[in-house]
């Protein structure tokens, strides 16, 4: 299934009825006062449906119980990977994988154009791609770094502390710099206790006088 006929059928499965014109489910455009031309601009607007938005869990008035959402993460993250690849992410209602801000932007950029009154033609023939209020309140998590790029150690006061090799690396490097520098200073050191010891190896080790046993 190409990316773009995913949203098409997304947008199809939720509007439902609503993808058709229907004075029960759409919002009557507002009048202005001060513009007496704009009675005639309102009649060319297109009508906007509003809809639950099914990314977001849904609160049961009546037992006080939340709903999950109709799309469950994993469905969520693919359905917005397959907007981005067909550019078609201004159809997608807000939710955890994709932010109001996001959809703003893909709306500016005009990436899927909205029906205008001199294309009601087309509306009868594409109703999936008419506007859409997604009723609901998004809570956009703030995550810290998104903004610059770098989330893995924004907000944190150093790095993840790692293997500890890794953490006495540089103590170990120090002191086996400090070692080798003296190093042939304490060979030479080691040799002569051993050359003192037993200056002759091949003899029977030397006993103290007198020895007792030690029982």
């Amino acid at each position: 299934m190409s990316a773009l006929q995913a949203i098409k059928r997304f947008r199809i499965r939720e509007l439902g009825v609503t993808a058709l014109p229907s004075s029960a489910l759409v919002k009557p455009a507002s009048k202005s006062k001060l513009n007496p031309g704009s009675a005639s601009s309102s009649r060319n607007k297109v009508p906007v449906a509003s809809i639950e938005n099914p990314f977001i869990p849904k609160l049961n008035l009546k037992t006080g119980r939340w709903a999950p959402p109709k799309y469950s993460l994993r469905r969520q993250a693919l359905l917005v990977k397959k907007a981005r690849e067909s550019g078609t992410l201004a159809l997608l209602p807000p939710g955890p994988k994709i932010s109001v801000i996001e959809i703003a932007a893909a709306s500016r950029q005009d990436i899927v154009p909205w029906p205008s009154a001199s294309e009601k033609s087309q509306n009868a023939a594409a109703p999936w791609t008419r506007p859409v209020e997604w009723t609901g309140e998004v809570k956009e998590k703030k995550v810290l770094g998104a903004e610059v790029g770098n989330r893995l150690y924004a907000g944190k006061k150093r790095m993840f502390k790692g293997h500890k090799w890794q953490r006495i690396a540089e103590k170990r490097e120090k002191r086996r710099a400090l070692l080798m520098r003296s190093m042939p200073k304490r060979v030479r050191e080691f040799k002569q206790y051993y050359k003192r010891r037993r200056p002759n190896p091949l003899k029977p080790p030397r006993t103290a006088k007198n020895a007792k046993l030690p029982f």
